[in-house]
């Protein structure tokens, strides 16, 4: 009798228990750079204990991703967004993705990972290509005087050397690049949102980027609502949103006060990460 009561008691207890969505942060620049604007590096070495560790919740129900990155490396955008479709696959979970202020080229792969993409009306959403960019100093060198001396093996190691003119053939080598990899992104986007894209309103491959509501229409994105919002609807007003943060070790948070300094190489990095951002600053 007290058995039957007590399997009773158990069975009103686990159905009484708060159902939990795990939110992955990805604010930032993808790959080395981003530890500006509130943002980090994101990247699989970073994040992978992030992700292990927003799948251990328990009570899981789903896992959200809160996008905002201008994006940056392809091939980090890629482990992140496979390893988190890994963990969900294995978990028998669904991910929702979320977009704030920017997903764009790289942060938008991110998002893909998602089965489901909201949006703002106002975010920025698309910039589905890729891009290579640097600077010439070929006279700069023969105005100061400077003799460049290059010694390699093999006809292409020096290819678009910032201090010789650019060369046929070294653009032809960096297209090819940039070719796979668009077409990589094409790929995935596609598999992601599937009949879902309304490709013939508009070449969604051309690096164009939209407002979330543009976006909407041309189905990138599945709806315009915020994440809070989302889950409450989706799983009900009890539903449990817990931010999965990363811990840091008192000599990690010593070394991040060093690396936010001014230094020559933190200056770099900043300069790189604003050329990623102030294109979708408005």
């Amino acid at each position: 009798m007290l058995s039957k009561f007590s399997k009773k008691l158990k069975q009103l207890f686990k159905n009484k228990k708060t159902k939990c969505v795990s939110v992955i942060r990805l604010h930032g620049v993808i790959g080395d750079v981003g530890r500006y604007r509130g943002g980090e590096a994101i990247n699989l070495h970073h994040l992978k204990s992030r992700i292990d560790k927003a799948f251990e919740n328990k009570n899981m129900v789903a896992v959200a991703l809160t996008i905002n990155s201008p994006g940056g490396s392809p091939v980090q955008s890629e482990l992140v967004a496979n390893y988190i479709k890994h963990k969900a696959q294995k978990k028998k979970l669904p991910i929702y993705s979320f977009v704030e202020d920017v997903a764009a080229s790289g942060g938008y792969w991110l998002a893909c990972a998602g089965e489901k993409i909201y949006a703002s009306e106002n975010s920025i959403v698309g910039s589905i290509g890729v891009i290579s960019a640097g600077f010439g100093f070929v006279e700069a060198l023969k105005k100061l005087g400077i003799d460049r001396r290059v010694i390699s093996q093999g006809k292409n190691k020096s290819v678009a050397d910032p201090f010789l003119p650019i060369q046929k053939k070294d653009k032809d080598i960096i297209e090819n690049i940039q070719k796979d990899i668009h077409q990589s992104f094409i790929d995935v986007v596609r598999e992601s949102r599937g009949k879902k894209l309304k490709e013939e309103a508009a070449d969604l491959f051309n690096g164009e980027f939209w407002t979330g509501k543009r976006a909407l229409e041309l189905g990138l994105v599945d709806q315009l609502a915020d994440m809070y919002q989302t889950l409450e609807e989706e799983f009900g007003k009890d539903v449990k949103i817990c931010e999965v943060t990363r811990t840091k070790s008192l000599l990690q948070k010593l070394l991040s006060v060093r690396a936010a300094g001014f230094d020559l190489d933190s200056l770099i990095s900043r300069g790189k990460e604003e050329i990623l951002w102030e294109k979708y600053d408005f």
